[in-house]
């Protein structure tokens, strides 16, 4: 018998187990790429290639990620900037993390409105 067999058979009943299983329900996005999936839905490949849309991404982007209260999420999550406007989407943290991102996108020079589709993390 090879060595290695116990051990392997050891994983294999310690992955079967109840408390290794994962939850998936945590981690389906289904209703969230149902809703990317609309022509209405703003995603980064949205973003228009106009040079002061470009400026204004990268000014609400350097706010965003200046800011380490903010978590890995937050400072990663999705914006595009079109005529003043400005879309975020993505998951953060919690409800507060999401307020602190609208501010601070707001109080980006030249940003107009603030289009907050963000999704606090469960």
């Amino acid at each position: 018998m090879n060595p290695c067999y116990p051990a392997l058979l050891l994983l294999a009943v310690a992955a079967a187990s109840p408390s290794f299983a994962q939850d998936t329900s945590k981690v389906d996005n289904t209703a969230i790429n149902q809703r990317d999936r609309h022509a209405e839905s703003a995603t980064p490949m949205d973003q228009p290639n106009d040079a002061a849309d470009i400026r204004l991404a990268a000014a609400v982007r350097k706010a965003i990620v200046a800011d380490d209260s903010l978590s890995t999420m937050g400072q990663n999550v999705k914006l595009i900037a079109a005529k003043g406007i400005v879309t975020l989407r993505g998951p953060v943290k919690d409800d507060a993390e999401k307020a602190r991102i609208e501010a601070i996108a707001k109080g980006v020079p030249g940003v107009a409105t603030v289009q907050n589709q963000l999704d606090t993390k469960h």
